[in-house]
């Protein structure tokens, strides 16, 4: 995957020109699209025009929507950003509003299949966050280790972490 560079040059060719620099964010003023196939993560304005592109990483390798907790993999839907916190392990956390009603539905939909265990439960605490100190190097090798959440670096996180509010829509597709 040498898509680092591109997306390098991408990123400081879009933050010089773009107006992703609104002091005072509104929910609506952005949205957040995350692609896991392409390990990138997506700033539209409220035009929807594209601002910018920053790499990501989820938790699970294969990329499959979130089953149950536990499984480490990234839930798929539409989600909004409901909590923001300076985080002491991964810099700055956007906590998502996971599970939602679509969860819950899908989640209760695949035990009734017999695809998850009855006792398994849907999990939670989901959210876009940065990396531990020194460990950017898991962004750039495209390595997937969180426990289901979006991880990108610690400067992305505080870029995006300063210009989205509460209540932003993130959409989460493989």
């Amino acid at each position: 995957m040498k898509r680092l560079p591109y997306l390098l040059l991408l990123a400081l060719l879009v933050t010089a020109s773009t107006s992703f620099k609104n002091p005072i964010p509104g929910k609506d003023d952005f949205y957040i699209v995350i692609e896991k196939h392409k390990y990138d993560m997506s700033i539209f304005d409220s035009e929807n025009q594209w601002l910018i592109t920053y790499p990501v990483v989820f938790g699970n390798k294969d990329l499959e929507d979130k089953m149950m907790e536990g499984d480490r993999r990234t839930p798929e839907g539409v989600f909004h950003i409901v909590n923001k916190r300076v985080h002491e392990k991964w810099n700055r956390f956007m906590g998502l509003d996971y599970p939602t009603d679509d969860s819950y539905r899908k989640f209760n939909q695949r035990k009734a299949q017999g695809l998850i265990p009855a006792d398994a439960r849907i999990g939670g605490e989901i959210g876009i966050h940065g990396t531990w100190p020194h460990e950017e190097v898991a962004i750039d090798q495209y390595q997937n280790w969180t426990s289901g959440c979006i991880s990108t670096k610690n400067n992305y996180i505080e870029e995006i972490f300063s210009r989205v509010a509460l209540g932003t829509t993130v959409i989460i597709r493989k």
